[in-house]
């Protein structure tokens, strides 16, 4: 039976089951779980076995798992906690995106690529998929370091800083460039950041308890609680897709919003979810390989590799350098996996004529293996803080 044409409960089955068996194993090898389950993707998908092929079902469950996930990770995170390290985060995004871009684009442009399609290459190295690194922080219970909270404030900006950079090399490649376009793209979704992060934890911890269930509440369904949590999700959400941020962020702002209103029972259910959807996140990365493109470019889908991951080791690491040598290390090891900002930019470069075919693949290739080697490199790099690490 073809991939494309297994029924849907089938597919559930093999991709769950498949990502939660790998985890075992990598568990009792004392080794990440969560790169078992991305390494189940490559094993089940097209590129291996062949049983699952990347449909819009999954994708669908995929989106959904990354942002329950980061809405997970944003209920145990306060406000004043990111707010200060802001400062620190923005440099580390900073220097993260012009060493990674640097190196993406010199490299290419040594191997004789043509300089548009090196540019892209270039932009598509410099975001960092904060869901992979928050999954290994979250499932160790490190989330609470200065490192980690670093990390994350310097994935939502650097996050921005590559869509800004993807509009502008999108404009300047079909001729023109609308600078009205371009401010708007980076003034949006700082905005939208800025106010929902300052100003939406005060805004939920007014409204939420006068909703819940008991003590003269308004709200009389059961798990009405969840349910309003749930509302603010989707909207944060979708705020943040029509701004021009990931939803994830928006999930992420939504959950640092609930972080000191939400009570128990929403912060178990939330996990709940998260152990059904993230799994399908994990293995939907998995799926993306596809040896046949790097046939060719083997070699240099392997140079890329290493430069994207020394580029953030080395760049972010730089801008933390003030909080020292073993949290620059975290800090560096915590933003090298690359996720969807990275294919969307080849994506568009290959539908405008600019990326090769061997190109696209190159960059697959680069998300997919940097997001499994990031937490066996996060387990190495973090340990139990000391005082002085606390935020």
């Amino acid at each position: 039976m073809p991939a494309s044409a297994i029924p849907l409960p089938l597919a559930l089955l093999i991709v769950f089951g498949a990502a939660k068996l790998l985890a075992e194993i990598f568990e009792r090898l004392r080794l990440p779980a969560i790169a078992g389950e991305i390494l189940a993707g490559a094993l089940v998908g097209p590129s291996v076995l062949g049983w699952i092929s990347p449909n819009d079902t999954l994708k669908a469950l995929a989106d959904l798992g990354v942002i329950f996930l980061l809405f997970d990770v944003g209920l145990q995170v306060k406000t004043r906690q990111l707010l200060s390290i802001g400062g620190t985060a923005a440099v580390v995004a900073l220097t993260g995106v012009v060493v990674s871009f640097s190196l993406g684009w010199g490299i290419l442009l040594l191997f004789g690529v043509p300089r548009a399609e090196a540019l892209f290459i270039g932009v598509s190295m410099v975001s960092t998929s904060v869901g992979i690194t928050a999954s290994a922080l979250a499932a160790k219970g490190w989330l609470q370091q200065t490192a980690a909270g670093v990390i994350l404030a310097a994935a939502v900006i650097d996050d921005t800083i590559g869509l800004i950079a993807l509009a502008v090399l999108s404009s300047t490649s079909r001729g023109h460039l609308n600078v009205i376009e371009i401010a708007l793209s980076a003034a949006l979704p700082a905005l939208f950041t800025v106010v929902l992060a300052l100003w939406g934890p005060a805004a939920v911890n007014r409204i939420l308890p006068g909703l819940r269930l008991g003590g003269g509440s308004r709200a009389k369904a059961e798990e009405a609680e969840f349910h309003i949590a749930l509302v603010l999700l989707f909207a944060f959400s979708a705020l943040a897709f029509y701004t021009g941020v990931a939803a994830i962020v928006g999930a992420f702002l939504a959950g640092m919003a609930m972080s000191e209103a939400a009570g128990d029972r929403v912060r178990d259910l939330t996990r709940g979810v998260s152990e059904l959807l993230v799994p399908f996140f994990l293995v939907g990365i998995g799926l993306q390989l596809d040896f046949a493109a790097l046939r060719s470019g083997f070699g240099l889908a392997v140079l890329i590799l290493t430069a994207a991951v020394l580029g953030k080791v080395l760049g972010c690491g730089l801008g933390a350098i003030r909080l020292g040598w073993s949290n620059m290390l975290k800090v560096g090891v915590g933003m090298i996996p690359r996720g969807e900002v990275s294919i969307v930019a080849a994506q568009l470069g290959l539908g405008l004529g600019v990326v090769s075919k061997q190109s696209f693949g190159v960059i697959v290739f680069m998300a997919m293996a940097s997001a499994l080697i990031t937490p066996l490199l996060v387990n190495r790099a973090f340990r139990e803080p000391t005082p002085a690490e606390q935020p």
